[in-house]
């Protein structure tokens, strides 16, 4: 009796769709089992599935080239149906270059060589600037003498490029299984609306669903050492260390323990009026603070000791950056300009009427732009050795602040109508999201990247809540309450991806962390290391 056609399916494919045809499976299977040299097993299941991995033809090729039987290589060449004529084409260059090579390389063999760049490698009409290079080798040798293409990892160099050449039907790459499983995981990852979890604690048992629980929305410390409104606050880049500025005129460095709680290290006391920004040296081992409308400070951060004062006569300062390399100081003054400095507090440059009083600043890594608020509306990236603005970014409201991301790709500018805009800075800068949900009338309110690759925008508000977006889709995640005014300033910490920091009018900085539900996991509470 006939198969049903049904049964036939279900035999030549696998999956609950029906999809998945059982010969390629099969096969690509057996290609994982060679790559991790379980090279008995891959002959077991290629003997009872019936299914090898191989054609006959390609099995044959592969033979005869690691033989160097280059001649017969190109006939089977021919014999292989499945080849478009550009890929035969390559193939057969590269097969006949080894045979050119191979009677150069014998003695009184030149005419032949010669006859199988005239009349096998030149009507392939390809590699004309290898040809030329092959020809030259006729009339001089010593170009191909240095070649050693006889050894048998030579041959088999040649071979894997070889089958490089040919089409994933005939020949299926090594890694197409591990290929096919990072591209699902990848898949899984990206519809994760919540996900925050390091790429090593990803499974392949179930499928990926990070839930909530892994964000930064529960209290886990209330740090209350500032004796007035707390305006700016920033972790470290290693993440063990966080700095906070207060209108009480005095700056805190909290260290950051094992279990993700912060504890108090030192107070910098020195400015005569609030501190409006702190910024952490490339290295973490300094620290910038600057007063309003006052001086900068530069503090050793292991000793809590003051080590410069930068200030210029009639004018204050009001934001500071530290280049990429911690040798120059970038100064933001109230007569909207700003100055480069070395460490040493010796001025290397002046550059006047180009920031606005409330001016955010910050230098690229590359260390050729500066990055500034140069109009209500607008800010321009200025190229620091030629003096010049390379590009602008020109915003439909008054901005109000400015977050550069880790890799200098994207900048967070936020705005007095209440949104925060993500620019992409490749190419033409555009908007490619907008978030939503916070409140902003009067103050300035500060926003940030963080989590896993930096996948979420968390902002502070004058609601007294802390807000968090996704950042590819705008979506707002969660509003969390704990602060009892408003919320001026957030920072995630970057390597502890589970740990956020808020600061705010109320004199208090909140820590955030996972759901307690999910401290069974460790989350990252274990070691910011």
């Amino acid at each position: 009796m006939a198969q049903s056609l049904t049964s036939q399916r279900d035999v030549e494919t696998v999956g609950s769709k029906g999809v998945i045809k059982r010969n390629e499976y099969v096969r690509i299977i057996t290609r994982a089992l060679y790559s991790l040299n379980y090279n008995m097993t891959a002959d077991l299941l290629q003997e009872e599935s019936r299914i090898p991995l191989d054609s006959s033809e390609v099995k044959l090729l592969q033979k005869q080239v690691l033989d160097g039987n280059w001649e017969e290589s190109v006939k089977t060449l021919c014999t292989i149906s499945l080849l478009d004529k550009a890929t035969r084409s390559l193939a057969s260059f590269l097969i006949l270059e080894q045979k050119f090579l191979k009677f150069l390389r014998m003695d009184n063999n030149v005419l032949d060589a010669l006859n199988v760049l005239r009349k096998e490698i030149v009507p392939l009409g390809i590699n004309l600037n290898r040809v030329h290079e092959l020809a030259s080798w006729i009339i001089s040798p010593s170009g191909y003498r240095n070649t050693d293409q006889d050894t048998e990892s030579a041959k088999s160099e040649i071979l894997k490029k070889l089958l490089n050449l040919l089409p994933p039907s005939l020949v299926i790459p090594p890694t197409r299984l591990e290929s096919i499983v990072e591209e699902a995981l990848d898949l899984q990852r990206g519809a994760c609306l919540f996900h925050n979890v390091f790429d090593s604690d990803l499974s392949l048992y179930p499928d990926h669903q990070c839930g909530r629980g892994r964000l930064p929305s529960s209290i886990k410390q209330i740090l209350q050492v500032h004796t007035d409104e707390v305006w700016f606050l920033q972790f470290s880049h290693d993440g063990k260390y966080l700095a906070s500025s207060s209108k009480d005129q005095s700056a805190i460095i909290w260290q950051v323990m094992d279990g993700g709680k912060a504890s108090w290290k030192h107070t910098l006391i020195g400015h005569q009026k609030p501190v409006l920004t702190v910024s952490w040296s490339p290295d973490d081992n300094q620290l910038l603070t600057c007063g309003e409308d006052e001086v900068i400070r530069r503090w050793d951060a292991n000793l809590g000791q003051c080590l410069h004062v930068y200030e210029k006569i009639g004018v204050g300062f009001i934001s500071c950056a530290w280049s990429p390399d911690g040798r120059v100081i970038l100064a933001g003054m109230t007569n909207k300009s700003f100055s480069l400095w070395d460490v040493n507090g010796a001025e290397l440059d002046c550059w006047e009427e180009n920031t606005l009083r409330i001016s955010e600043m910050a230098i690229t890594d590359a260390r050729d732009m500066i990055v500034s608020i140069c109009r209500g509306d607008t800010i321009v990236f200025l190229d620091w050795e030629e003096k010049r603005c390379r590009k602008l970014i020109q915003e439909e409201e008054v901005i109000t602040s400015f977050s550069l991301s880790k890799d200098n790709k994207f900048l967070l500018v936020n705005l007095t109508n209440q949104e925060i805009h993500l620019w992409s800075l490749e190419g033409y800068p555009q908007v490619v999201a907008r978030y939503k949900g916070h409140t902003r009338s009067r103050f300035i309110i500060r926003s940030c990247f963080g989590g896993c690759e930096e996948a979420f925008i968390a902002s502070g508000s004058e609601d007294a809540q802390v807000y968090v977006w996704h950042r590819g889709s705008g979506k707002l995640i969660q509003a969390l309450d704990g602060h009892s005014g408003a919320v001026n300033c957030v920072s995630w910490n970057p390597v502890n991806i589970y740990m956020l920091a808020s600061a705010s009018d109320d004199g208090a900085i909140r820590i955030w962390g996972p759901d307690p539900r999910m401290d069974q996991y460790g989350l990252g509470f274990k070691s910011c290391t």
